[in-house]
């Protein structure tokens, strides 16, 4: 058995259509960093690698485009959403209201509990958990 301990998170991965709008959407309004892009032209695809700090220590997002694709994805049923940690989420969410972001979950109490949520979407329709506080 491997020394599990020594794991790490590491990225996950979404398929997007347009990829400059993704990156224009995870850096300008979540505030990421474009960590590295690189197109593969034998495969007709482009990786973009997108967080809050390095990937030696951080977990980040991976986008994939694929060349020519321009229907949307089918998301299924199986994946929920990303979440991020935000220190006031009633601000943030207003700011993001102003740019013509999709929040079909406005701020508050999650039920069955305390804890203050948002849901917002990226521009491929992936859900995005705000949680205050963490």
């Amino acid at each position: 058995m491997a020394d599990v301990k020594s794991f790490r998170f590491l990225h996950t991965m979404i398929r997007v259509i347009d990829l400059e709008k993704s990156i224009d959407f995870y850096t300008r309004h979540l505030g990421m960093k474009l960590l590295r892009k690189k197109d593969f032209p034998s495969g007709e695809f482009t990786l973009a690698f997108l967080g809050y700090g390095d990937e030696e220590d951080h977990t980040v997002i991976e986008l994939t485009h694929n060349w020519g694709v321009t229907e949307p994805y089918d998301h299924g049923n199986g994946f929920g959403h990303l979440a991020l940690g935000i220190p006031d989420i009633y601000a943030t969410c207003a700011a993001l209201e102003k740019e013509g972001v999709n929040i079909p979950r406005k701020p508050g109490p999650m039920k069955h509990g305390s804890t203050v949520i948002a849901f917002i979407d990226d521009p491929d329709g992936y859900k995005i958990e705000l949680i205050e506080g963490r």
